[in-house]
């Protein structure tokens, strides 16, 4: 097979590759692409065309636009697979920044100039409201939404090869998560004692479970007995209304055990909802929500979210979101030398991988104290008996160099 360029203008370069002849006809078939950029990029765009049909993963192009896609692409994928908070903010991205900006392209001919170029005009003057560019952790998001959108096209055969892997996204600096410092967690849950919400910021603190997660807990979910809780639906709030959906991902379905502590709070918190309840007229069961009101509608996650913040101030803490409580488990546990598998597992991360990523700015200081332990664990007069050994060949070595 054979391939040539032609220059048609400053920038713009005209593809033909030979597609061999019809075996019905017995006439040469060839293929013309357009391409936009320097003279590297229609060379590479050649070696990728004849390397895909040699290959046999050719895809004939269509005229499907990338908007026209992505549409299709959040519509039935993303909204099939993912969360609703995660396919409502794909959509989102989508519609408001990554179609305005690169929908009017064809799908097949897409290049890795035009994400550069948007990438660039996006962290430069990317807001909609005119104010300046977009941070480079939403553009790195719009790069990680395209490459989903554009693997898929790659499934459903409309492309030979996902383009926005040949992209290198802007750079994130790591962010290290406010938490509470373990000194300050007694002040908080004191203050906490004198609102209605004690048990929720307590149980969040001590499972590092989602507001949405509390939220939805029910009482069939929680084993007093067994000290553990499982979480499987999640209160999620959407232009006013609260509904129950599925966890955040198949990993986020999870059985979470329960401190002794926890666990007695919850018990003697449970026996006081009971007596509530009966007093007006109607007794708890089994299907009700652990957080809730007394009439047993669900909590606004907006008006716990206010109280948390509320309580910080009155304990004289410094302040953090309530998803930082989620952390301030995580990183206890952590420094506490729980395993990190194990801390993946209460989270409902979907693997252990996601844990180490977040949490690595607390892994220095474990590395410290494992190496700490492990001269702990050898026996102390093994340890003087090797020191003393150095010690001495350092100064044999010093006397017959003198």
């Amino acid at each position: 097979m054979k391939g040539h360029i032609r220059q048609r203008s400053k920038g713009s370069w005209t593809i033909w590759v030979d597609l061999g002849r019809d075996p019905e006809t017995g006439k040469r078939k060839q293929q013309t692409l357009t391409v936009h950029g320097a003279k590297r990029d229609a060379e590479r765009e050649v070696r990728d065309l004849l390397h895909s049909l040699e290959a046999g993963s050719y895809t004939k192009p269509s005229r499907i636009t990338l908007g026209q896609w992505l549409a299709q692409w959040c519509q039935s994928y993303v909204a099939m697979h993912c969360s609703i908070r995660t396919a409502e903010s794909y959509q989102s991205e989508v519609r408001r920044h990554i179609i305005p900006a690169l929908g009017t392209i064809p799908l097949t001919r897409l290049q890795p100039q035009h994400l550069e170029t948007y990438y660039a005009r996006a962290l430069s003057q990317g807001r909609i409201d005119g104010r300046g560019g977009l941070s480079p952790r939403t553009v790195l998001y719009h790069h990680r939404i395209l490459s989903e959108a554009f693997s898929h096209a790659v499934k459903m055969g409309l492309l030979g090869r996902n383009v926005v892997e040949a992209v290198d996204p802007p750079r994130v600096e790591r962010t290290n998560w406010e938490t509470l410092a373990p000194e300050d967690v007694p002040k908080f849950l004191e203050a906490a004692q004198e609102t209605s919400y004690y048990e929720l910021f307590n149980t969040a603190l001590y499972t590092g479970m989602r507001l949405g997660e509390l939220l939805g807990l029910r009482w069939r979910d929680v084993d007093l007995d067994m000290a553990s809780l499982s979480v499987v639906q999640a209160l999620y709030k959407r232009s006013g209304v609260c509904k129950m959906v599925e966890p955040k991902s198949s990993g986020s379905r999870r059985r979470i055990a329960l401190s002794p502590s926890l666990a007695l709070s919850l018990r003697q918190y449970k026996v006081d909802q009971q007596a509530q309840r009966i007093f007006l007229g109607e007794p708890l069961a089994d299907s009700d929500l652990v957080f809730s009101h007394l009439d047993g509608k669900p909590l606004d996650p907006g008006v716990v979210s206010h109280t948390f913040a509320k309580v910080l101030r009155r304990a004289g803490l410094p302040h953090i979101r309530f998803h930082d409580l989620r952390h301030t488990h995580a990183t206890l546990l952590l420094k506490g030398g729980v395993h990190p598998k194990i801390v993946s597992e209460r989270l409902g991360h979907a693997n252990i991988g996601i844990t180490l990523d977040t949490y690595s700015h607390v892994l220095p200081g474990l590395q410290e104290r494992a190496a700490e332990r492990f001269d702990e664990m050898l026996e102390p007069g093994v340890i003087a008996e090797d020191v003393s050994k150095m010690l001495a060949k350092e100064t044999d070595l010093g006397t017959a160099g003198r």
